[in-house]
């Protein structure tokens, strides 16, 4: 039973942290990287796909994205997708391959993208918490229906929250790293 919910709490954390990193992937920071143009919806005979579906996404250098279509029909159509997106990027065609260099971040904006990171971190240890709250209450329900003694129900929070801890730290330390990211001109 403990280690049901264990396992449970402990899938759910892990979702949590894998959502944050995703989450941090979407922000900008001044280097490129082929991630940022995964959201960017094109159409492709009437249907929306994202951008790496129709055309290779690639590094062209540091602070540049290359993008080739896989159809020449659609070179106009993804620099405008791209162009649309609120990512604030200026695609330019260079004959099959557009080109899509990302832009020095001023310092005001820095700090901005750094207080919205530090929310996503806050948002995502709250969900942290949350899910230890509810194995919590778990070990209280078993306890309740005498399913497991108050010894068990003492181990199992302990566990808990060495998990929590563990998965805290976790988003600290990607959080930390993005921070770095975003401060490195």
């Amino acid at each position: 039973m403990i280690n049901d919910v264990k396992k449970s709490a402990e899938q759910k954390m892990q979702k949590s942290l894998e959502a944050f990193k995703t989450d941090l992937g979407k922000v900008r920071t001044g280097r490129a990287h082929t991630g940022i143009l995964d959201h960017v919806m094109v159409d492709y005979y009437g249907s929306d796909v994202p951008v790496n579906q129709v055309a290779n996404v690639t590094l062209i250098d540091a602070r540049t994205i290359g993008v080739q279509p896989w159809e020449k029909n659609m070179l106009g159509k993804i620099e405008k997708a791209i162009r649309d997106s609120d990512l604030g990027l200026n695609p330019a065609s260079m004959g099959e391959i557009i080109r899509v260099p990302m832009p020095m971040l001023t310092e005001e904006r820095r700090k901005d993208l750094i207080k919205l990171v530090r929310g996503e971190a806050e948002g995502a240890r709250v969900a942290v918490r949350n899910i230890r709250r509810d194995a919590n209450n778990e070990f209280k329900n078993l306890l309740k229906d005498k399913s497991i003694t108050e010894d068990d129900e003492r181990r199992g929070q302990d566990e808990i929250q060495k998990l929590t801890d563990k998965y805290i730290a976790e988003i600290d330390k990607a959080l930390a790293t993005k921070e770095t990211d975003l401060m490195a001109v």
